[in-house]
């Protein structure tokens, strides 16, 4: 029941007269008194904020960077009207620093019996899931010198998708799936190791394609056709240990990595693959399998949205054994963690071998781009300093990946924004090589 800024202002008013013109506690008594009085009519023709009804409608998820509506639907049940201010709260990275004043606060007049509905804007910074807090209802009397308040709790939860600003590269991968798949017209044969179809031979086929058996049981020289492999199982393996809670730039190395799972989730997915997802530090974080075509994006956007790194050592063995269980069959697995030397080398290293023997593996990696401009500064003596260091780490990541390499790894090492079409080209090289 708080006094409002324009009771304090008559107080004030009130007493300046009385302090002038007659100094004495009966003029105080009478001011206040009215003031008191007045106070009294206001707060009991407010209408009350208990009895209200309350309901949430509206967005219940968001790509990060987006927009979400969530609707409040007040309802006044009594027989006075509502004067009041609500407060909407949300956690702070519901919206963007400086907006929340103005996103969370709503006016309302609702007469008796009557609804109304506000609407919160929300804006979030970082993914994962935003829950409601409490909504702070304040009513005002009539005179706005005095007002009730209360709160209530209206559950609602809003899921901050991953951005998957690298879909703008999904065109471009897509139709180089056409090429190897021989659905687009090309200056040569479509690339491929599963056998298609026959066909006649025209001038500029590879003679190597002939089929001589079919040649002979009919009057034309007959070709075969090639299209990639199909319904291969893609396992996409997050490593959400301590490493990838790293930032690079304004954001940490496993955003890169997301933005990527999902590029190739989604080519693979089209090219008739079969994708899965394992999240996994000491523990499994999420887990994606045995999905249709068209339900893989979804559910990999849905695993990804509230991942989030851990600050732990992650555990290889753990891992492998984990990747084993998972992917029983040949896959490819495509594993995004770190080259940092110590990590792969007392971690990944020794239970490469165990992968390698039953898997196809490709490791990808966040590269910085600070330490390549570290690396050409010449300016001063601390620049050349700083050059040296950096040309040093460089060198240690280089030798990492050599390791990898010589294990039989596909190796792809990209700064944040180049990540995910290199793992997408890497992945279409192997598929138009055959080594899925």
């Amino acid at each position: 029941m708080p006094l409002t800024g324009r009771a304090a202002l008559l107080a004030a008013l009130g007493s300046v007269p009385v302090g002038v013109l007659d100094p004495s506690w009966t003029g105080l008594l009478a001011v206040n008194g009215s003031l008191a009085l007045a106070c009294a009519c206001d707060f009991a023709l407010a209408a009350p904020v208990r009895r209200l009804v309350l309901s949430r409608s509206g967005d219940t998820s968001v790509r990060l960077g987006d927009t979400a509506n969530v609707t409040l639907t007040v309802t006044n049940p009594s027989r006075r009207l509502l004067r009041a201010r609500l407060r909407d709260a949300w956690p702070p990275s519901s919206w963007h620093p400086g907006t929340e004043l103005d996103g969370s606060r709503h006016r309302l007049t609702i007469p008796p019996g009557e609804r109304r509905r506000v609407t919160t804007r929300l804006r979030p910074t970082r993914r994962g899931d935003r829950q409601a807090d409490r909504v702070t209802i304040r009513s005002y009397g009539p005179l706005g010198l005095f007002s009730r308040q209360g709160t209530h709790r209206i559950p609602w939860s809003l899921r901050v998708l991953p951005p998957f600003t690298s879909r703008k590269h999904l065109p471009s991968k897509l139709a180089r799936l056409r090429e190897l798949d021989g659905r687009t017209s090309v200056l040569t044969r479509g690339e491929g190791t599963e056998f298609d179809s026959l066909r006649e031979y025209v001038p500029g086929d590879d003679t190597r394609s002939i089929d001589w058996r079919a040649t002979a049981r009919q009057s034309s020289v007959a070709v075969r056709t090639w299209r990639p492999e199909r319904d291969r199982r893609i396992l996409l393996v997050m490593d959400t240990g301590r490493t990838s809670a790293g930032r690079v730039g304004d954001a940490p190395r496993l955003d890169a990595s997301l933005d990527a799972a999902l590029l190739l989730g989604a080519l693979a997915s089209r090219a008739g693959d079969r994708v899965d997802l394992l999240a996994y530090d000491r523990r499994v974080r999420a887990l994606v399998q045995a999905k249709s075509a068209g339900d893989v994006l979804p559910s990999l956007v849905n695993a990804l949205a509230s991942l989030e790194p851990e600050l732990v050592e992650t555990d290889a063995r753990g891992l492998t054994a984990t990747i084993l269980r998972t992917a029983s069959r040949r896959s490819l697995l495509v594993l995004f963690t770190t080259l940092d030397a110590a990590p792969v080398e007392e971690g990944l290293l020794p239970v490469l071998p165990q992968l390698t023997s039953r898997h196809t593996v490709v490791v990808a990696s966040v590269a910085d781009p600070h330490i390549a401009a570290m690396a050409r500064g010449r300016g001063d003596i601390e620049a050349v300093y700083e050059a040296a260091a950096a040309a040093q780490a460089q060198r240690e990541r280089e030798r990492t990946a050599d390791q990898l390499r010589r294990h039989g790894v596909t190796v792809v090492d990209a700064t944040p924004d180049q990540l995910a079409p290199a793992v997408a080209d890497a992945y279409l090289a192997l598929k138009a090589a055959g080594r899925l």
